[in-house]
């Protein structure tokens, strides 16, 4: 700082500086300038012919590996030195297997994605077994969409209305991956809650085999979000082989004006704050993407922009909407402050949501 001084003195007084002087003058400002920037310590050349990963919980075909291909397409072009970027499957216990791998194995370089179900952030608030992380402790990058809750039967099951549900003589069969997941914690609050009638079917890997099994007649079908299914099982909506019962949202969901929400069925307001803190408020950071504890902040910044730079990409749009991918993102800061919150719920109602869940 003393040789800028100097510098500075000089060019104030007209004194002469000659030209190796002024070339050292202006490395050191550069120094200066690079420390107190907001991405010190990235260099140009880190990401550089080097590989990112994004760790998918599930299998491939489902909803989850379907957003994280599209957008493991173009997020590269959008990290300084471009690295290629690849999509890994790591099925299993809904996605844990893939979130806990994130946590305490991943290396904390910048170099590693995951993509799991934000619903262990209330796993970890019950107290469920199996959670070997802090959420709050990962660096959140980024959510492509906020999802909505929905439950689609396929027309051989017979349910083809929730009047039809309702007067099941026998438990309707719900698809269901894992404990934790949304599709178990979906079923378990529409049980136990709504009182609809419901035989939990676990052990499915994925939505993919869950859809897979319906189509079968091994399940009548499952609840999980409005956007996958829509993404994902396209063809038997559109030809009404497939039917959507059920939303579980406050407000009806723009594309399904007339579709029933499961918040009429309630019948207290405490059945209602249950489903909001159950599964609409998970529902909304389901799809999050994160990489592991420890991860140096300015790669963490770089990839928070890469991410929302993504989000707006218009190449990366334009699969998006052929995909029939819903993009509506929240920043990693954003997906941050929900996390922090969800650990606020009040003390009597996540009694409740142990009782239920566990």
């Amino acid at each position: 700082m003393e040789t800028v001084r100097k510098a500075q003195k000089s060019a104030e007084g007209g004194y002469f500086m000659d030209r190796k002087f002024s070339h050292l003058v202006n490395i050191v400002i550069g120094l200066v300038f690079v420390a107190g920037s907001p991405t010190a310590g990235v260099t140009q050349e880190f990401y550089q012919g080097k590989t990112v990963r994004i760790i998918v919980g599930f299998s491939a075909g489902g909803g989850f590996d379907t957003y994280s291909r599209v957008i493991a397409r173009h997020l590269g072009k959008h990290i300084t030195g471009n690295p290629t970027v690849i999509v890994e499957n790591m099925p299993g216990a809904g996605s844990l297997i893939a979130a806990n791998h994130l946590y305490k194995v991943a290396k904390p370089d910048g170099l590693t994605m995951g993509n799991f179900v934000g619903h262990f952030v209330l796993a970890q608030l019950i107290e469920r077994p199996g959670i070997e992380f802090d959420a709050r402790r990962f660096e959140w990058i980024g959510l492509p969409v906020p999802d909505s809750g929905a439950c689609a039967f396929t027309k051989a099951s017979g349910i083809i209305s929730v009047e039809k549900w309702q007067a099941a003589k026998t438990p309707v069969k719900l698809g269901v991956t894992s404990l934790g997941d949304v599709t178990y914690n979906s079923a378990k609050i529409l049980k136990d809650v709504i009182g609809l009638p419901i035989q939990i079917v676990s052990g499915y890997k994925g939505t993919a085999d869950i859809r897979l099994a319906a189509e079968s007649g091994e399940i009548a079908g499952s609840c999980w979000q409005w956007e996958p299914i829509k993404a994902t099982w396209r063809k038997a909506l559109d030809s009404e082989d497939v039917v959507v019962v059920l939303q579980m949202t406050p407000q009806p969901h723009p594309d399904l004006p007339k579709v029933p929400s499961a918040y009429n069925l309630a019948k207290t307001e405490e059945a209602r704050s249950l489903l909001q803190a159950a599964v609409n408020d998970p529902n909304t950071i389901t799809r999050p993407y994160a990489v592991p504890p420890g991860t140096p902040k300015d790669r963490v910044q770089l990839l928070r922009k890469a991410f929302t730079d993504t989000m707006k990409d218009p190449e990366f749009l334009a699969e998006a909407r052929k995909s029939k991918l819903n993009i509506d993102p929240l920043t990693g800061e954003e997906l941050e402050k929900i996390v922090v919150r969800s650990f606020k719920l009040d003390p009597a109602l996540v009694g409740k949501l142990k009782a239920i869940l566990k």
